[in-house]
C-alpha cells in the first residue's frame, strides 16, 4: 500500500519561472543529485513532455522508470504517475502545486505517493520519503533562484 507525503517550500520567483524549471526535464541531471539521465519519450502537441524516462542513483536506491505527465492549463499544477512498475517501484503518483504569494514568491507544494517493490519498515520509508522530498524542494529552490536561471 502506498502512503502519501506532502511538503512545501517558498521560492523567490513567479510561478511561471518555477514551472519552467520543473518542465525542463533534460536539465535535471545538472541540478538534481540523484538523477543520472533523463529522456523525454513523448511530447504533447504544445511541446510539453507527456512521458519522461528517468535513471536515478541515490546510493541505496538505483532505478529506471517512465513517468506520464499532465499539466494544468496555467501550469500551476503539474502531476505525474508511473507508467509501468520498475525494479524498485510498484506505483508512483505525484504533483507540484504552485501558488503565487502576495510578496511575489511562489509556494510550491510537493505531494508524492510511492509503493515500493521492495519491503521497507514504515518508519524507515517515511524518513526516506521526507529526506527525498526535502532534498528535491531545496534543489528546485536553488535552481530557480540561481543567477541566470530561467526567467
Amino acid at each position: 500500500m502506498a502512503d502519501s507525503s506532502t511538503q512545501s517550500i517558498t521560492i523567490d520567483a513567479a510561478p511561471a519561472q518555477v514551472a519552467a524549471v520543473i518542465c525542463d526535464f533534460p536539465s535535471y541531471p545538472e541540478w538534481t543529485e540523484a538523477v543520472r539521465d533523463v529522456e523525454v519519450v513523448e511530447e504533447y502537441e504544445d511541446g510539453y513532455a507527456s512521458q519522461v524516462r528517468f535513471t536515478i542513483d541515490a546510493g541505496v536506491m538505483a532505478d529506471e522508470y517512465v513517468l506520464a505527465y499532465e499539466y494544468a492549463e496555467d501550469l500551476t499544477r503539474i502531476e505525474w504517475h508511473l507508467v509501468a512498475p520498475s525494479k524498485m517501484q510498484r506505483s508512483q503518483r505525484g504533483s507540484y502545486d504552485l501558488v503565487a504569494g502576495a510578496g511575489g514568491g511562489t509556494t510550491v507544494t510537493y505531494t508524492l505517493e510511492v509503493e515500493l517493490s521492495v519491503g521497507m519498515l514504515g518508519m524507515f520509508r517515511r524518513k526516506a520519503e521526507r529526506m527525498i522530498m526535502d532534498t528535491a524542494l531545496k534543489q528546485l529552490k536553488r535552481r530557480v533562484e540561481a543567477p541566470g536561471s530561467v526567467q
